[in-house]
């Protein structure tokens, strides 16, 4: 079995066909899945959903590009609900920056001291962080490892490749690699993936966003999952099985309510 550790369930794209959705997971060997907080106007949506269905949990957080959304006191509500398991996806995204200096440096502070917070947050309540991390390596490991971020540790979201970032293994942290791993252009996390230590290995789809090989082009959604494991089994030589086997077993480790319900 397969468990999907990023999946935004709650996003618009899957209002008319969601169980649907969810079925198709489920047939193709997805045994959970847990939807990322991005937005907080949608955390109600992956509440419903994830009390609506069995071994589907939700995370409560704010996506770097809606840093001026967070609110602990709204965020605390999600999180004293049972089936809110993570803190995220929050972090650090420089991607697209303004252009002026000054501005440039005043979005770097706010997106860092959010980013703190919710490290912050993520020890009051002692649950993992879902970092999201995009042209900010160096910022994003030195905020983790500044404040100390191991305590609860988390995953390292649709990781990019980076091995300066590969030491945060020792920091607590696994590494979720998607539908990337299968694209043509891929060739960095190609050659990093077999540096990753087996047991800091989990398996994403960020559904609906980067539809893996051959379905690229489509809406990506849980059940694809199986094409990002049988790409990791054929780039490290191992089964299909065991790779399902490692990332459900790392999956029940970070995430504790997946190795309660299953």
């Amino acid at each position: 079995m397969i468990i999907d550790t990023h999946a935004h369930l709650d996003d618009e794209r899957y209002f008319e066909d969601l169980d649907e959705v969810i079925k198709n997971a489920k047939k193709n060997g997805v045994a959970g899945v847990l939807i990322p907080g991005a937005d907080i106007n949608d955390l109600g949506r992956a509440q419903k959903i994830a009390h609506e269905n069995e071994n589907i949990y939700f995370a409560a957080g704010v996506h770097p590009y809606h840093h001026e959304q967070y609110n602990e006191e709204v965020l605390l509500g999600f999180l004293k609900d049972e089936k809110c398991i993570a803190v995220g996806e929050c972090g650090l995204d420089y991607y697209r920056l303004p252009d002026d200096e000054n501005e440039k440096k005043v979005e770097k502070c706010k997106q860092q001291e959010v980013f703190k917070k919710h490290i912050e947050l993520a020890k009051k309540v002692n649950k993992p962080l879902i970092v999201h991390i995009r042209d900010a390596n160096d910022d994003s490991k030195r905020v983790l490892v500044e404040n100390e971020a191991k305590v609860i540790g988390g995953v390292l979201h649709c990781y990019n490749a980076s091995e300066h970032l590969l030491s945060l293994a020792d920091e607590n942290f696994y590494f979720g690699i998607g539908g990337v791993l299968t694209f043509k252009n891929a060739k960095n996390l190609v050659q990093v993936l077999p540096k990753i230590p087996l047991e800091k290995l989990l398996v994403e789809t960020d559904a609906p966003y980067l539809t893996p090989h051959p379905n690229r082009g489509k809406r990506n959604e849980p059940a694809y999952t199986k094409f990002v494991v049988k790409k990791i089994a054929e780039l490290l030589d191992m089964q299909i099985d065991e790779v399902e086997n490692i990332t459900t077993r790392n999956a029940k480790t970070i995430f504790k309510a997946f190795a309660k319900s299953n």
